[in-house]
């Protein structure tokens, strides 16, 4: 999830592309770049620099600088290629020059075909393929033609700001599934990947559709479709300042967070399918290493130690490997029995988490294959794993974890596909169904989430209350640790998870009348047993607020509030349960006063034991 931006105007443009990215360093901050059209010599002008805003900043004032009225700028959540000078954005040549945002899912072969023509590549990323191809297709005259050909080629989601040598003083723009709209100034026009990075110059902008092409120069801005026609567009105003735009018109970031969830999990999901089945040959994961772990480990702690959970539950279920999971404070203090045939994998946001780190070096002290699965490039875990895994949800910011979540399950589902289809426990024609159905699940949680007014009534109901339960059984109980932990964390209302069929050894003594039970019913083999539970709360005077599929058939007097959600496999509901889940603790933090992003004694990397 990069940021881009790009200014044609009067002014001098490398302010005003700097002040852009600083309003869109929130999509990521692994590295930094503008290419400006050089006033005096008329080439395309380009520093970059590895790091955060502040480092190109530096490196400008070392370098002297750019000059000129016309530019682009990238700030970088890096996704393929580590973050490095080489790899940062712009990429290019001398005749063409851009930035993206997306990823060009077929760029090995393009660039396989672009290496047959003679061309180079310095750098590891995808961007570089279609810097390259829109060279290939240039033909010194019609940029227009050659943003057509080229976007008839590239497969993936991109949003492209492009400069040509040939035009000075005049932006390209076009976008497929990432974002960027088209700021309209007095005599300027600017380029954004979101609204906040043009808010101190205009509020009035073009939204750019699907394959739209944008021209903008000295005259204003032109649209044209795909097919080379010239099409007029509604100009839309912004009604929020720059604070609100900072979290997209979302009162919180934690609400954005949850709101991004399908595009992040897009952005972990797909660089990893290859002809519908899950590849992670990029990250030198071989099937014969896979193939040769005997147990697996899976360490981590809060949040993400709850998505181990619900790795454990598929990877057995569908691979047959034993998992054990730890908490990754208990780890290394318990003498674990490692062996050289086992893999541990470390599973953490920030890629920093102390607790986990140990836990991490432990492991390959005794020689054990280790993992990490994260979600920052260039992190302690990163660096010291054997093996990474990126999870590319984009920058983080609110401490309660929501998308970070999402990804790091999503993860751990192909994992499972991937083990089980070379352990033999699932045939091709299975794995690749379960892939075709994880790729449908974005579009799914975009339905769950118009569930939120719905969310928010439930939420209403239970802010008065001092304590309550959520329970469920079996990928169910995964899910009410983690709805559990997110409503305790920002709601400050105390809170605990129980599986539900351990209610009668002890549990059950904490229902009160009117007390709230939160109870997760997805599993349908499961269902029928949990509703048993569920009565067994209500009878004892519990306020019963129920999620399940919208298929199930449910006993009105079983639930006081019942949250029916769009059925997929059981064994994928967790990323469509935990929506409700995460936005009924939203609503009840914003409902009781708390300061959601900001929860009291919490920090959002915990890099101390």
């Amino acid at each position: 999830m990069c940021g881009i931006v790009g200014y044609i105007g009067k002014k001098e443009c490398t302010e005003v592309l700097l002040n852009g990215l600083s309003k869109l360093e929130y999509r990521g901050y692994d590295s930094a770049g503008i290419a400006v059209f050089d006033s005096k010599s008329k080439d395309i002008k380009t520093i970059k620099a590895k790091g955060r805003l502040k480092d190109l900043n530096d490196k400008l004032k070392t370098e002297g600088g750019l000059k000129g009225n016309c530019g682009i700028g990238h700030t970088r959540w890096a996704t393929h290629g580590e973050p490095s000078d080489i790899n940062s954005h712009p990429h290019g040549n001398a005749r063409v020059t851009i930035v993206h945002n997306g990823i060009i899912e077929n760029y090995k072969k393009l660039k396989e075909f672009l290496e047959s023509q003679g061309y180079v590549f310095e750098s590891q990323t995808d961007t570089e393929t279609v810097a390259k191809l829109l060279d290939y297709y240039y033909d010194g005259k019609d940029p227009l033609e050659c943003i057509k050909e080229v976007i008839n080629e590239i497969e993936g989601s991109y949003a492209l700001g492009i400069l040509f040598k040939d035009f000075p003083d005049t932006i390209y723009a076009v976008r497929k599934d990432s974002p960027l709209i088209v700021g309209k100034g007095e005599n300027e026009s600017f380029i954004a990947s979101d609204v906040p990075a043009i808010l101190k110059y205009t509020k009035d902008y073009y939204l750019l559709d699907e394959d739209e092409i944008a021209v903008l120069d000295s005259s204003g801005v032109r649209f044209f479709t795909k097919f080379g026609k010239q099409i007029d567009k509604e100009v839309l105003t912004a009604d929020f300042d720059e604070e609100s735009a900072a979290k997209g018109g979302f009162e919180h970031y934690m609400l954005k967070e949850i709101y991004e969830q399908p595009n992040a999990i897009k952005m972990t999901v797909t660089p990893r399918i290859s002809n519908g089945m899950p590849d992670f040959s990029e990250s030198g994961l071989t099937d014969e290493m896979l193939n040769g772990y005997k147990r697996i480990f899976i360490i981590a702690c809060g949040t993400a130690m709850h998505a181990a959970t619900v790795g454990k539950y598929v990877i057995e279920r569908l691979a047959r490997v034993p998992v054990t999971v730890d908490l990754a404070s208990e780890f290394r203090y318990r003498n674990p029995i490692l062996s050289k045939q086992d893999l541990v994998i470390l599973v953490s946001q920030s890629g920093e988490t102390a607790d986990t780190l140990a836990a991490l070096r432990l492991a390959k002290n005794v020689g054990a294959a280790t993992m990490g699965i994260v979600n920052v490039k260039g992190s302690s875990i990163a660096r010291e794993s054997d093996i990474v895994l990126y999870t590319h949800a984009g920058p983080e910011i609110s401490v309660a974890s929501t998308k970070a979540y999402m990804v790091q399950i999503a993860m751990f589902y192909l994992l499972a596909f991937k083990l089980a289809f070379i352990k033999k426990t699932i045939s091709k024609d299975e794995c690749k169904r379960l892939v075709s159905v994880i790729c449908k699940v974005p579009e799914i949680i975009e339905k769950v989430l118009e569930l939120s007014d719905t969310c928010s009534y439930v939420a209403s109901k239970l802010i008065s209350s001092e304590n309550l339960l959520y329970i469920g059984r079996g990928l169910d109980y995964a899910l009410s640790m983690e709805g559990s932990l997110k409503l305790k964390e920002i709601s400050y209302i105390h809170s605990e998870a129980y599986a539900a069929g351990e209610l009668k050894h002890g549990t059950i003594s904490l229902v009160t009348e009117q007390m709230p039970v939160v109870a997760v019913a997805t599993q349908r083999e499961l269902f029928d047993k949990t509703m048993s539970n569920i009565k067994e709360v209500k009878s004892r005077g519990a306020k019963v607020v129920l999620i399940t599929h919208k298929c199930m058939s449910v006993d009105e007097e079983a639930a006081d509030y019942v949250i029916k959600l769009p059925t997929v496999d059981d064994m994928l509901m967790p990323m469509i349960a935990i929506v409700p889940l995460q936005l009924i603790a939203y609503y009840s933090s914003v409902l009781r006063g708390n300061d959601v992003d900001k929860p009291r004694n919490l920090a959002k990397s915990v890099t101390v034991e």
